[in-house]
């Protein structure tokens, strides 16, 4: 345990801050998964940027690594063309 009133309040606020990233990294994923199942072009176009930017976002505050934001935009984005 924590000896220190910053080393324990900084526990704590590790603990709020990894609830948020794991929040946004499931819906990030769901919106992923609901993405890559849309069988219309034209709502997968219209979906396509909100799930770019949700990826940005985690890149952004390195929840995942900036690398694989833009592997998975790519991979998604030629999912969508395909379509």
């Amino acid at each position: 345990m924590a000896n220190h009133k910053s080393a324990i309040k900084r526990i704590r606020s590790n603990e709020s801050k990894a609830l948020v990233n794991k929040y946004q990294h499931k819906t990030t994923r769901t919106a992923i998964q609901k993405l890559r199942e849309l069988t219309d072009k034209k709502e997968a176009v219209k979906f396509l940027p909100y799930v770019s930017s949700l990826l940005d976002k985690l890149a952004k505050r390195n929840v995942i690594h900036k690398r694989k934001a833009s592997n998975l935009k790519s991979k998604l984005t030629k999912h969508v063309n395909s379509l």
